[in-house]
């Protein structure tokens, strides 16, 4: 599996708005300077994470988006699923067809697709907001940070 860029500014776009919950909503301008993220696309994948429950978007001067639930409550399948990412690994193979050679790697394939989706489904934004905290302080950073 490959992380598309797509799937990779879902996960950006996120992740900042899990790190600025205190402060309300934040525009999708804040977002996109902060991530280097061009504005108009990252505004496409908000809706689309919108339309999947992941964030609220919020209208008016002071409005922009937050997420729709706890960074704890948020995994990185959600967010990939909600903007139309595929982990699948063997596009159309049949296995019935082949010899026993092809059916056995098409099913260790198989174990391993689900391996990953449950591992997908399992990392939170939470996970991932500590794991940057973790790298930065080693590192001796100062806590705020680009993703």
């Amino acid at each position: 599996m490959k992380l598309t860029t797509r799937g990779h500014y879902s996960v950006k776009a996120l992740l900042d708005l899990s790190l600025q919950q205190e402060y309300g909503p934040v525009s999708v301008k804040v977002i996109a300077t902060r991530q280097d993220i061009p504005a108009p696309y990252l505004e496409k994948l908000l809706i689309e994470m919108r339309r999947a429950g992941l964030v609220q978007s919020i209208r008016g001067s002071m409005g922009g988006y937050k997420l729709a639930r706890s960074p704890a409550q948020i995994s990185l399948g959600q967010i990939l699923e909600a903007v139309g990412e595929t982990i699948e690994p063997l596009p159309h193979h049949n296995p019935a067809q082949s010899q026993a050679e092809d059916w056995v790697t098409f099913t260790l394939w198989q174990r391993l697709h689900q391996k990953l989706k449950e591992a997908l489904y399992s990392i939170t934004l939470a996970d991932l907001y500590y794991d940057a905290r973790s790298w930065q302080a080693s590192l001796g950073e100062a806590t705020s940070f680009v993703v």
